[in-house]
């Protein structure tokens, strides 16, 4: 499974079964998208570690009621600036993958930049 897939239902699922934190294997991107997600509230902190040599990231789970990949492997979607709209009537965030980095759906589009469309998260 894709790594972003699966960090975001890991996200979900500990959130639902109301653990303190999740563990999945560390990467520069999910690291990205956790630092985005703690900036927009969705998370409450993060952090790495090491186990038997092999690095961890470690996210304080709070409240994600829901996900909903968009980009996936198989098929990439694109957006340009001017095709973000807002998630859920603004509770919600959509997180892309940009020229500059991992940013919300409204950075994006205050920077007038497109990118790859990861995830819509509320």
């Amino acid at each position: 499974m894709d790594t972003v897939s699966n960090m975001i239902i890991k996200l979900k699922n500990a959130g639902d079964a109301r653990h303190e934190s999740v563990s999945m294997p560390f990467s520069n991107l999910k690291r990205s998208i956790a630092e985005v997600l703690k900036k927009e509230g969705f998370i409450t902190n993060f952090g790495e570690k090491s186990e038997k040599g092999k690095r961890i990231l470690v996210i304080a789970t709070s409240k994600v009621s829901g996900v909903k990949r968009i980009s996936k492997p198989s098929k990439r979607i694109y957006k340009k600036a001017t095709e973000i709209r807002p998630v859920k009537n603004g509770y919600g965030a959509l997180i892309l993958s940009t020229s500059r980095g991992v940013m919300t759906g409204r950075e994006a589009k205050r920077a007038k930049l497109g990118g790859e469309a990861l995830f819509n998260i509320w």
